[in-house]
């Protein structure tokens, strides 16, 4: 295991000097995990294909699955693709920065490592203030998927960062925790009619109502151009099941045992019998800042078992429902 810097960053406050050393760790080669708005990256240099390797081991990612390289400026992109088609031209103007991945076809620069030797590369502009000063410091594009050992939830804080890339990544920056909680939505533009690969806080109506009609992409057995398209995500220790039943509640309260555990989408939690209950707030914007720490929490604690009542498939709640149905892997009531 080696040696990992602790860093401290306040994003509202960031004086850069503080993290010119986990630019340096970049720029030679090295694994940084820093914060986003969505939630915390394992970076490297999206240039060096050796470096690149690093994350896969780190992580013990699937080398078929593509990373999301991040950018500080619009202009860096020109670097990275071969061509920008007007519609992106008008999502990057008003996503950018944000939580919004498009993928372009690739351009020679981008080493094929990246993009899983695809044609072609995701590539995100983040509105974070440490996650832009670090690249910008760094001096090259940062290639980087979530800061979590793979198949677990991702990271939205720097507690449950920690836990899973100490003495895997060479420095972690601290900067608190994520704004938005889930991953940036992903958006394939190498085609006519775009297609969303990967929901996200950007919404579908969002993206449908600046460049018109939009695809809604499923994942398959072949080649993912994005991550989170092929293999299982997000699952937390102890087994989790959805319920679609009618009488939800009943069903989770005839079911609940000493170690059961419930993610609660808008119910009070004195409906349930449950010990461990987490109250996710009550609109999709917070279940979606707090899907991926309430998966972490249930891990941290001695839960046999987790029920979910799925939110509404409609704005963020897309987002939020697709997290939470890979994290029960199929298991549905």
């Amino acid at each position: 295991m080696k040696e990992t810097k602790i860093i401290k960053a306040e994003p509202s406050n960031l004086n850069e000097n503080e993290i010119m050393p986990a630019a340096e760790i970049i720029a030679s080669g090295g694994l940084c995990v820093f914060p986003t708005e969505t939630v915390y990256g394992l970076g490297a240099n999206a240039s060096d294909p050796l470096a690149v390797a690093k994350i896969f081991e780190a992580k013990g990612r699937p080398q078929d699955n593509p990373l999301i390289v991040h950018i500080w400026k619009y202009e860096q992109l020109f670097d990275l693709v071969t061509e920008v088609p007007e519609k992106a031209g008008v999502l990057a103007e008003h996503f950018w920065g944000g939580p919004l991945t498009m993928i372009f076809k690739r351009s020679e620069k981008v080493p094929a490592v990246v993009s899983a030797g695809l044609d072609t590369v995701a590539v995100r502009l983040p509105s974070h203030p440490v996650a832009n000063a670090l690249i910008k410091l760094s001096g090259v594009p940062i290639a980087a998927p979530s800061a979590n050992l793979s198949g677990k939830p991702s990271p939205t804080s720097f507690k449950h960062a920690a836990e899973d890339m100490t003495g895997r990544a060479d420095a972690i920056i601290d900067g608190g925790n994520s704004f938005f909680g889930i991953e940036s939505t992903v958006i394939d533009m190498t085609e006519d009619v775009p297609t969303i690969l990967r929901p996200g806080a950007i919404t579908p109506a969002d993206i449908k109502e600046l460049i018109g009609e939009v695809y809604l992409g499923k994942g398959n057995s072949g080649a993912p151009k994005s991550p989170g398209m092929k293999y299982k995500h997000y699952a937390p220790r102890a087994p989790l099941y959805i319920v679609e039943s009618e009488n939800p509640v009943e069903i989770i309260n005839s079911r609940t045992k000493e170690k059961t555990g419930v993610i609660n989408f808008g119910y009070d939690n004195s409906d349930f019998k449950a010990e461990y209950v987490f109250n996710m707030g009550k609109t999709a914007s917070e279940y979606a800042a707090n899907i991926f720490y309430a998966l972490r929490e249930f891990d941290d604690s001695d839960t046999e078992e987790i029920y979910a009542i799925p939110p509404k498939d409609d704005g963020v709640g897309i987002a939020v429902r697709n997290r939470i149905y890979k994290s029960a892997g199929g298991k549905v009531i």
